[in-house]
């Protein structure tokens, strides 16, 4: 009898022993690709932990390229972009809407509400508008009554419009939806920020992780308030008027000082001096005491806006590596000035302002000595009317030798810088100077008292450096390195190879926004 028999082994029924049939096979490739992508396959976007931006917020007076009186503005607005570079950092900057902006700028700006905002009795109208460029958010503050005024500042209520400003950040904050990590405050006009931070809105949970920095830019201005607006003008209680008083007057500066996680200089030098009395204009008991949270940062400079290859300012563009047209930029400045077009000439140029702790009192000493040397000068500043007088009445006595202008002229001081020859900066006490770094990226050479920021960026030539340097606040021994300078222009070839090395020089502002990023880093570990 036939009977039926199934082939178990070969796992179907009337198939061969030992021989897989197609499909089975195609099966199972795609069950080893399958097996082989489980493997290597890369995990969803959403497993992976993303680290957030830390949040930074300038507060200031002021800011290029909106408005400027001095340096300040130009490290806000330099700083703040190259922080911005980073992938780290979410920046932004907050200044009040002066009047003194222009119309071609505010067209530009949004405008995103506004809220009213508590001083003491008052409840103050605050517009908010904000602008963005290079990476970096700006936020304005508008009130009229406080600045649709001409300048930023010597007004008699200073301390209450920048009282109000100081209020206006911290009540801002919500209704931006912005909570920065670091709080970053310039000088007097922006300590009152970190002084609110501290007292009114240190019970506010949002506002409790907040760490303030607070960076002096020149310790000689200090904010000094009676100590009976207290509470009527800038609404503190007198709970906390410890924090605020110092030799028995309200010291915004003083204020800042304790209630900041850290505070800064814009130079090592100058973290150093402001320690002793003859620097520190009478905080230095408060910056030894606070001495444990002391840092100095030395500035830097726009490289892309001050860059003589690039600038519109100047006559001829030049770079290191072709220097010679800026003979060019010197002789249209001669013809500028109705000065002697020589080109064995060196031109000494000042552009200050024209104040006692810029060295002004040297210069006045022994201005008539230089001028009997074959030399040209030409002074750009505005300041007090003392010097103002006295160097204006020179140059008229001195007709062919020396110019004076009194003026704030950026575009005026960008031709003088590519002109000159020679820089002079004898300066009394310098926080930091952008002056001599600016002088340097044009090619001209400059000579400098060793004070605060002035001795961190130029060192002697005969040690390697780019500049002529003195040590004493004394006229004649600044005399002798003008001298000195003078007749090193004489050697040509060597003189040429000075400003190469001057315009190759790195003030940049990558290395000291690194600095400031390891700062921040300490301050929120």
């Amino acid at each position: 009898m036939k009977t039926n028999t199934i082939n178990v082994s070969a796992g179907t029924p009337n198939k061969k022993p030992g021989r897989k049939s197609k499909q089975t096979t195609d099966k199972d490739l795609e069950m080893s690709k399958n097996e082989e992508l489980e493997k290597t396959i890369i995990k969803p976007i959403s497993n992976i932990s993303v680290v957030p931006k830390k949040k930074i917020l300038f507060v200031a007076s002021e800011a290029t390229p909106f408005i400027a009186t001095g340096g300040l503005a130009e490290v806000i607005g330099s700083l703040s972009k190259a922080l911005a570079q980073s992938t780290n950092y979410d920046v932004r900057v907050i200044i009040p809407l002066y009047s003194d902006i222009s119309w071609e700028q505010r067209n530009k700006f949004r405008y995103l509400g506004n809220i009213f905002v508590p001083l003491a009795w008052r409840n103050q109208y605050c517009g908010i508008f904000s602008y963005e460029e290079n990476g970096v958010i700006y936020y304005f503050v508008d009130n009229e009554y406080y600045f649709k005024r001409p300048g930023c500042y010597g007004y008699y209520d200073d301390g209450e419009r920048f009282a109000f400003f100081c209020r206006s950040v911290m009540e801002i904050l919500p209704f931006l939806n912005f909570y920065p990590d670091i709080l970053h405050c310039h000088d007097w006009q922006a300590a009152l920020a970190a002084v609110y931070l501290k007292t009114i809105y240190c019970f506010r949970p949002e506002y409790q992780f907040i760490r303030t920095l607070f960076t002096i830019h020149n310790i000689e201005y200090q904010g000094k308030y009676s100590l009976d607006i207290l509470e009527d003008l800038f609404g503190i209680s007198n709970n906390w008027k410890y924090l605020l008083e110092y030799n028995r007057c309200i010291n915004l500066m003083k204020a800042a000082i304790e209630c900041s996680e850290k505070f800064s200089t814009v130079s090592p030098r100058y973290a150093q001096e402001i320690k002793d009395p003859y620097y520190a204009h009478g905080l230095d008991p408060i910056v030894r005491r606070n001495e444990f949270k002391l840092v100095g940062i030395l500035n830097g400079i726009d490289f892309d806006s001050y860059n003589p290859a690039t600038d519109q300012s100047v006559f001829s563009h030049y770079d290191a590596e072709n220097i010679l047209p800026k003979k060019i930029c010197k002789q249209e400045l001669q013809k500028m000035f109705n000065l002697p077009v020589k080109t064995d000439t060196p031109i000494i140029a000042i552009i200050s302002r024209l104040v006692a702790h810029k060295g002004l009192d040297l210069i006045q000493t022994v201005i008539e000595e230089i001028l009997r040397q074959d030399v040209q000068v030409i002074i750009l500043g505005k300041g007090d009317s003392a010097y103002e007088n006295y160097f204006s009445d020179l140059s008229r006595r001195y007709i062919g030798k020396l110019v004076t202008v009194i003026a704030f002229n950026p575009d005026l001081s960008r031709k003088i810088y590519s002109g000159a020859d020679i820089f002079l900066m004898p300066s009394k006490s310098e926080p930091c100077g952008l002056s001599q770094m600016i002088a340097c990226r044009y090619g001209t050479i400059p000579v400098v008292r060793e004070t605060g920021g002035l001795f961190d960026s130029i060192k002697p030539v005969v040690n390697g450096g780019v500049g002529f340097t003195f040590a004493n606040y004394n006229a004649y021994d600044m005399l002798y390195v003008i001298r000195e300078a003078i007749n090193c222009y004489q050697d040509k070839d060597y003189w040429m190879e000075l400003i190469k090395r001057a315009m190759s020089t790195d003030f940049s502002w990558r290395h000291s926004a690194d600095e400031y990023e390891k700062i921040y880093g300490e301050m929120l570990k």
